[in-house]
Parts: C-alpha cells; structure tokens; sequence
C-alpha cells in the first residue's frame, strides 16, 4: 500500500492537509548555514551530533519505542472504540492543562473558577500525569484540587505529584510530601522506589541509596525483591557500575540474591555495551545455581544486539530452544528489531513468521519491530502495508507505530512525507501524538529552518494539553536563538522556568550570548536572576 492510500486511510473523510511550503534539500546542496544550525542546536544536548538533527544511535530510540510497553492494550469496547467515562475523562484533564499551562502567571484559583469541572480522584491522578513535565504547576493544582468537593487523597495522586517534583529536582518538598502520606496512611515502598529513581535520575547516587534506606525508618520491612529494585533503579539510570558494587556489598549480607538480581544487571551491562562485565556476572550466576530462563535469554538476546553481535544473538535464541525454554514476544522483537536495523530483513522476516509459528499471535509491539524493520530498509510501502494489517487484526497501531514512521522519513529526507503523516495521526483512534511525537516533529522544523512551523507544532500541542520536556524546550530556544528571533525565545525559556524546568548550562549560554550579542546585557542578567531563584527558593512547602 503506497504512502498516499495510507494517508486517506488514516481519515474517514480524506481531505488535503494544510502543508506549508518546506524547504526539502537534497544532501549535495545542504547550505552551509543549515549544517551550521543542526549542530549549534543539538550541540546543546550531550550525544546529540548528527547529521539531519537525529543521532547515529537512532536504533536505540526506535528499539525504546518498540520495547517500552510490551504489554498489548486490551481495549474495552472493540478495536476502536474508547470507554465514553474515560474519554471525558482526558479531555477535561487535556482541557485543564491546557489553561494551566497557558496562563501560568494568573493565580491558579482565578484560573480555574469558572471551569466547571467534577474533581474527583482519577481526574486529579490523570491531570499530575499530565503535568509530569511541569512540577510547579503540578503542585499549585493539588494544592487547588485539595480544596475542592470530592478530592480524595490517595497514594496515586500523591506518587503522581512526587514524579513531577523529582523532575525539577525539589526533594525536600518530596519528603514533606513523603511525612503526610504517612500520616495519612497512604505510604507504600512504591515511593520510595520513585524518590530513588528520581535522584538517581538526577545523578544524586549516594541520595537515590539513602532513599532506599529510610524504608525501614517508617516502618516497613526490607524484602529480596526491594534490594532487586534498588539495584534496577540505579542500573536503569546508567549507574550499573554502582549498582553492581552495592550488589557485592549487600548481598548474603543483606539480602539473599535471586535470578532476577543477576538479570538486572545482566540488562544493566548489556545496555552499556560492556560484555566482559555481562560474562562475569552470567558466570557468577551460574555458579550460584541459577540456570538462565526466558527472561535471562531475552537479556542477553538484547545485549548481543545492541553491540551488533547479531550472529551470537541467534546462537543464544538456538540455545534456549535446544534448553526447551520458549521463547517469548520479546525475543523475537529483540531479533526482528536488531536484524532489521542491521538490514538483514530477511532474517528479521523469518523470526516474524517464526513468532507466528510458536503460537503467538502478533501484539502492537511486534508488529511496531516489524515496521521498523521495513523502514530501516526505506521499504515503505511494506511498513504502510503492516500498519494496514495491524489494523485489520485490532491490534494497533498506536502513536509509537507513527514515531517509528516519522523518524525514518526524517532521516531519510522526506520531511513532507513526515508532516503528512503527523497531520493524519489524530485522525486515527489511539494514535493521538504524544510528546514524543511532537518532540519529533518540533526538531525536524528547528533542522529545516522553519522555526516558525516548530512554533505552530507547539502551539498546536499546548492546545492539546501535552506539555514539553527540557529537551524540547532547547531545541526550540537554541534553533529560535539561532534565527535571531531572542523575544520569542525569551518567551519559551519564561515558559520553561514558569514549568520549575532548570535550563541546562550550554542552551542558557546560547542565549545569554545572543542576548548580549545584540546589547540586551539587562534582559541576560534578568533571567540569570530566575534561574538563581528557581535553583535556590524551593517551593511552597519545600521547607524542612
């Protein structure tokens, strides 16, 4: 099925899209001022040089995308249709964030006076989701929803509200948060297991352990599996290295070690690409008694790939079906995904069909693997042609299937092609672009020099109310700082910090050279204030 009977598919109604006029170059005539751009924008972020504005490890992304969610979605009312409460549910949350992120100097109450809006438990846990990214207004809401009829405090709203905070680094806010939870009986490890992921997302190691500690101190008991989590957490956030000696410090000490003990940092050093470590502790746990199951193969399935050992993956896959241990959906997208970006389609076929073959029908994220398979070849067609099937078979696709797309036409040139298909997402049930996708496409406008369409795709997605991430908000402030256009991208960092999002050091230092670059030496000076501020004032509450 060609790119154009897909697009018609997407909508009940085709209809052309509003498609701006984009400058599509061809490699050999890529201005120079263009190259200059791509790397004074992804320059700003660590591991971003590329060519086109998307990095070299463009398989990891799309292997996140395929992986992060292998659970299918079981849809209530048939293969289309949402639950009509749930429904309402995201709009009026889409509809709250949306005014809350718009108005973010007016005083919430004002704000949300006239909104009409039943507060109840899930709304308040759906609208903290959605402010995930936006910390300060996340606590200004449930500081507002608290003294609403029908809020109820629970755990969920509560972890929801602790995720934001953690984002924008207000820990001591959190454990004030942590002592009314207990006081109101509503703590569980759960928590605690997301405090530690947050400081050790945010490189505080040493804190993210202290975390793991102080679960004893209100009043629950250390298990086996809450050791495994601490150690998953710091593995997860790039610190296997720690992870593993906290491991050798506290294990048959502390803990006894299980299977998945060794399994998590089995994937720890697979996803640092570290084998001569992986082998080790593959060894240890052998030798400990523990034979490897299907989720200790998929691992190791995983870290051969990821190095591009893709003839050693398919030994282990041999292997464990010679041990009698079924492989599961995930093997067989660990293997569809990693032979396919290698371009070795054929074999990535073969494992398709061999899934089928094993009795699995195929879910949305196989399908997804097989898709990027088509498309690391430029096999379009075909990739259109799985998404039709998948449809056919109610199993998708889904907004990731689309970020797969979109990526592979970026990378291939056909930014056209790609705003045709983001234009039709909407159209499609369960395919409603999320933050990633607009990410996506905000980059790809910031690389084609067309800032003032990143602005729209912006504007278009705060409608939505999808709020960005640090990330995005660089991309567009470093691009719009490039294009000299420094009152709008004054405008997007005032947003960023109204957020309590802390600007990293290298896109301020665009800025603030620009800023003084054209004599603007009292506005540089103004926002280095905020950032001081927002770095040093915690939030209300946030005294301890």
């Amino acid at each position: 099925m060609g790119l154009v009977r897909f697009l018609n598919l997407l909508s009940k109604n085709p209809r052309k899209p509003n498609l701006p006029a984009l400058c599509i170059r061809s490699l050999p005539t890529h201005s120079q001022k263009s190259i200059k751009n791509q790397n004074f924008i992804f320059n700003s972020l660590p591991g971003h040089k590329t060519s086109f504005g998307y990095p070299p490890t463009l398989h990891r992304i799309i292997y996140r995308l395929i992986h992060d969610d292998l659970t299918p979605k079981k849809l209530s009312f048939g293969p289309y249709e949402k639950n009509p409460a749930e429904a309402k549910l995201e709009q009026d949350a889409a509809k709250i964030c949306t005014l809350l992120s718009s108005r973010s100097d007016s005083h919430i109450d004002e704000l949300l006076e006239y909104a009409s809006i039943e507060v109840t438990p899930s709304f308040v846990v759906e609208v903290l989701k959605r402010l995930s990214n936006a910390g300060v207004i996340a606590m200004s809401f449930f500081t507002w929803a608290e003294k609403q009829k029908g809020f109820k405090y629970n755990t969920e709203s509560y972890n929801a509200l602790i995720e934001a905070l953690g984002k924008i680094k207000q820990f001591k806010l959190i454990w004030n948060l942590l002592n009314d939870m207990k006081s109101r009986k509503l703590l569980n490890k759960d928590t605690f297991a997301l405090i530690s992921r947050r400081y050790a997302r945010a490189r505080k190691v040493e804190e993210a352990i202290e975390a793991f500690e102080r679960i004893e101190e209100f009043g629950f008991k250390l298990e086996t599996s809450d050791f495994n989590r601490l150690i998953d957490t710091l593995s997860k956030s790039r610190h296997v290295e720690k992870a593993n000696k906290v491991f050798d410090k506290m294990k048959k000490r502390r803990f006894v070690p299980d299977i998945k003990s060794y399994t998590i940092l089995l994937e720890g050093w697979g996803k640092e690409h570290n084998l001569l470590r992986l082998d080790e502790v593959y060894r240890e746990m052998k030798d400990e008694g523990f034979e490897p199951d299907v989720v200790t193969y998929g691992i190791l399935i995983s870290a051969y790939c990821k190095a591009k050992k893709y003839d050693r993956a398919i030994e282990l896959f041999h292997e464990m079906e010679a041990k009698n241990c079924k492989p599961s959906p995930h093997v067989f997208c660990t293997l569809i995904n990693g032979l396919g970006s290698e371009k070795r389609l054929s074999e990535a076929l073969q494992f398709f069909e061999r899934s089928k073959s094993c009795g699995f029908a195929p879910e949305a994220p196989t399908y997804n693997s097989l898709v990027g398979a088509y498309c690391w070849s430029m096999q379009m067609d075909d990739a259109f042609r799985v998404i039709d099937e998948m449809r056919k078979n109610s199993v998708g696709p889904n907004s990731r299937t689309y970020d797969i797309i979109l990526l592979h036409l970026i990378k291939a040139r056909r930014t056209k092609d790609a705003y045709l298909v983001f234009q039709k997402m909407s159209s499609e049930p369960h395919c409603e672009p999320t933050v990633s996708t607009y990410e996506i496409i905000v980059r790809m406008f910031c690389n084609e020099e067309r800032v003032d369409m990143a602005m729209q795709v912006w504007a278009q997605m705060k409608a939505k109310g999808v709020l960005p991430g640090m990330h995005m908000f660089s991309d567009l402030i470093n691009s719009l700082c490039f294009e000299n256009k420094l009152d709008d991208a004054c405008k997007y960092f005032q947003e960023m910090l109204d957020a309590g999002i802390r600007p990293p050091a290298k896109m301020f230092s665009n800025l603030k050279q620009a800023l003084l670059d054209e004599g603007k030496k009292d506005t540089a000076l103004n926002l280095a204030r905020k950032i001081d501020k927002l770095r040093k004032i915690p939030l209300v509450g946030g005294g301890q």
